[in-house]
C-alpha cells in the first residue's frame, strides 16, 4: 500500500494523498503545507525553476522570467501539442506538465519516505464540455504525462467521487449526498449514496446515481470579476477620440491566466501606443497610462492574483477595499483602490453561477432524484466558498444540510483512500 498514492493535479492547487495508519491523509508538499499551488516560474536571472508559493514569490519580487499557471486547462485543447518559449528555449506544454507532476511526485515521496509507483489521479467529470473525443484525449494525455513522470500504474477517479469517499469516512448513517466540487477550472457534481457499511466496497457503481460538470471554475470567477471591476480602471469601456471603444482584446487577455503573456509582444506594445495617441480625455488617458505601465512592467500576473484575492476576501466579507499599488499613471495620484461588495461581485459572475445551477438541476433530473430527497450538499474545491454560488446551489436543494469539507484537501484525501483499496 505504501507504493500507492492519490494525486489531485488541480488548476490552481495540487495535493497528494495516501492511506496509511497513524499518518495524515495528505502529504506535506511545500514546507508544512499540504497544498502546492500549480505554478511554475522560470527565473531567467538565476537560471532556475521554482514551483508553488516560491514561484509566485519570486515572480512578485520582480525577478525576470516566465510564470506559468492554470496548466491543467490545456488538457484536451489544441494548445496541448504546442510549445512555448522559456529563457530562449522551446519547451512543449506536455513537457511542462510532466515537469510539474514529476516535482509533485518527488516532493510527496520525500514527505512519505517511500517511492510511489502506483497512483489514482483525479479528473473532472468533463475536461472538455460536450466533446467526448476531446475529453478522452485529455485523460489519455494526462495518463501519458503521469507515466513520463515515473508512475508505472495509473488509474483515474472522478474528483467529486474522491471527495465523497473522504466525506463517507466521517458519517454514521446512510445519506444521499450531492458532492459540489468547485475547482479552479471546472465545477463537478455527483449524487452518491454513502454509508459506513458501504465504505470498504471496491465496486461502488451502484451507489453513484449521477454525475455532471461544466467547464467553469474559480479562474472564470476571477476573470469576470476583473473584467467588470478591475479592467475599467485601466480603460476598458472608454471611448477614443474617434468615438470607438478602446479594443477589449488586451483586457480579456490580461484577465485570463494562460493568455496574459500574449500582451507582452512588441506588436501589442506598438498597438497600445497608437491607441494612446487617439485618446483626448484626461480621465481615459490616466486610466490607459495605468495599462501601459502594467504591460511595460509585466505585472499582468500580479493583477490576476489581486483579482483572485478580491474573490477570496469576499467569501467571508460583505465589502472590501483592496489597494492596487502597482497601477500607476504619469500623473502622481493616490493609490488605486478596488472597492467591491457582494452585490458587485455577484453581478459580475451571475451568468456563470446560473450555468452551474442548471448543471446541478440536470444531474438531479438525469438521476430521477427530487430535490427534497437530497440529504446533504458537501462542498469542496477552493472556489466553493463563493457566496453567490453557494446560494444558487442551496436554492435548488433547500432542505439539504450544507457541509463544508476541506476545500483544498478532500479530493486528495479521497484519492489516497481509493488508491489504497485499488492497489492493496
Amino acid at each position: 500500500m505504501l507504493h500507492a498514492c492519490g494525486v489531485d493535479f488541480g488548476t490552481s492547487n495540487s495535493t497528494v494523498g495516501w492511506h496509511t495508519p497513524d499518518r495524515p491523509a495528505l502529504l506535506a508538499l511545500e514546507g508544512d503545507k499540504v497544498t502546492l499551488p500549480s505554478v511554475v516560474f522560470f527565473n531567467a536571472e538565476d537560471d532556475e525553476i521554482t514551483y508553488g508559493r516560491a514561484a509566485l514569490s519570486n515572480y512578485l519580487a520582480g525577478y525576470e522570467g516566465r510564470l506559468m499557471r492554470s496548466m491543467k486547462s490545456l488538457l484536451g485543447t489544441s494548445l496541448m501539442d504546442g510549445q512555448t518559449e522559456v529563457q530562449g528555449k522551446a519547451i512543449s506544454f506536455r513537457q511542462l506538465l510532466a515537469q510539474f507532476i514529476s516535482e509533485l511526485k518527488r516532493r510527496a515521496e520525500k514527505s512519505a519516505g517511500c517511492h510511489f509507483s502506483q497512483a489514482v489521479l483525479g479528473r473532472p467529470v468533463h475536461f472538455i464540455d460536450d466533446d467526448s473525443k476531446a475529453d478522452q484525449l485529455a485523460q489519455n494525455t494526462l495518463e501519458e504525462i503521469a507515466h513520463a513522470a515515473g508512475f508505472k500504474e495509473v488509474h483515474f477517479q472522478f474528483e467529486p467521487i474522491a471527495a465523497a469517499f473522504d466525506y463517507e469516512s466521517r458519517i454514521s448513517k446512510e445519506e444521499l449526498v450531492l458532492i459540489a466540487d468547485i475547482g479552479g477550472g471546472t465545477s463537478d457534481f455527483s449524487l452518491v449514496r454513502l454509508s459506513p457499511q458501504r465504505i470498504n466496497r471496491l465496486d461502488r457503481k451502484d451507489d453513484i446515481l449521477g454525475n455532471g460538470g461544466v467547464h467553469i471554475g474559480g479562474t472564470d470567477f476571477d476573470k469576470y470579476l476583473s473584467l467588470t471591476h478591475v479592467m475599467p480602471l485601466l480603460g476598458l469601456g472608454g471611448r477614443l477620440g474617434s468615438q470607438i471603444e478602446v479594443p477589449s482584446s488586451y483586457y480579456f487577455n490580461l484577465a485570463t491566466w494562460h493568455t496574459i503573456n500574449l500582451v507582452y509582444t512588441q506588436k501589442i506594445w506598438r498597438e497600445l501606443q497608437e491607441v494612446y495617441r487617439d485618446i483626448n480625455t484626461p480621465d481615459l488617458r490616466q486610466r490607459f497610462e495605468r495599462l501601459l505601465n502594467l504591460v511595460e512592467e509585466r505585472d499582468g500576473h500580479w493583477l490576476a492574483i489581486k483579482s483572485e484575492e478580491a474573490k477570496i476576501l469576499l467569501s467571508d466579507q460583505a465589502a472590501i477595499s483592496l489597494p492596487l499599488e502597482r497601477l500607476r499613471s504619469k500623473q502622481p495620484s493616490a493609490v488605486c483602490q478596488l472597492e467591491l461588495d457582494q452585490d458587485g461581485m455577484q453581478t459580475s459572475i451571475n451568468h456563470l453561477t446560473g450555468q452551474i445551477g442548471e448543471t446541478v438541476k440536470a444531474v438531479l433530473q438525469a438521476a430521477s432524484v427530487r430535490p427534497e430527497q437530497v440529504d446533504t450538499v458537501f462542498f469542496t474545491g477552493g472556489s466553493s466558498g463563493v457566496r453567490g454560488l453557494r446560494q444558487q446551489i442551496a436554492s435548488i436543494v433547500p432542505a439539504a444540510a450544507k457541509v463544508e469539507g476541506d476545500l483544498f484537501g478532500s479530493i486528495g484525501a479521497g484519492l489516497g483512500m481509493d488508491a489504497s483499496r485499488r492497489f492493496a
